[in-house]
Parts: C-alpha cells; sequence; structure tokens
C-alpha cells in the first residue's frame, strides 16, 4: 500500500461550522494522519497522510464537509516529501 500526503485549502463557510472537528472524525475513521487548521483568511488548511485510497476519499469528503459547511472550492497540493505526523490534530 502507498502511502503519500497531500495538503488541501478549503474555502467557502467553513470556520465556525465543526468544518476541522467533522475532518478529524473521518480522517481517523480512514487511518489519516495530519491536521485541519483554521487560517486568518477564512479558510480553513488540511495535512492528509496515508493511503492513497483513504487521502482520496478524505479529498472528496472535504468537498462536502459537515452539515453547516458551505464549500465553493478545494485547492490541493501533493506533497513529495513529507513529514507525516503520528495523529490527526485540529488547530
Amino acid at each position: 500500500m502507498s502511502m503519500c500526503c497531500t495538503k488541501a485549502w478549503v474555502t467557502g463557510k467553513v470556520q465556525g461550522v465543526w468544518y476541522r472537528g467533522s475532518t478529524q472524525e473521518q480522517a481517523l475513521k480512514l487511518g489519516i494522519t495530519g491536521y485541519a487548521k483554521n487560517l486568518p483568511d477564512g479558510r480553513v488548511e488540511v495535512l492528509m497522510c496515508g493511503s492513497q485510497e483513504a487521502v482520496k476519499t478524505l479529498s472528496e469528503w472535504l468537498w462536502q464537509g459537515p452539515e453547516k459547511a458551505h464549500v465553493t472550492h478545494v485547492e490541493f497540493e501533493v506533497l513529495e516529501q513529507a513529514h507525516a505526523p503520528d495523529t490527526f490534530s485540529t488547530y
């Protein structure tokens, strides 16, 4: 199973709607490590490290998010050399 790390920046109504907590729940179910953190410009940054299949599944989920979120754009960057964290955190 090939491991990968991808960073995403999620735009829309994604702060104050439990987006980071819901992302963490989904990541833990999929065995993904990384983080989700609020950015000063209103976006959420997400680092996802895990199997290619799991990262793809979470990447697709980021477009939906929790019930009260309204995602308008998600930008992805595959990280060639990244240190995978031991857990999934929120900031």
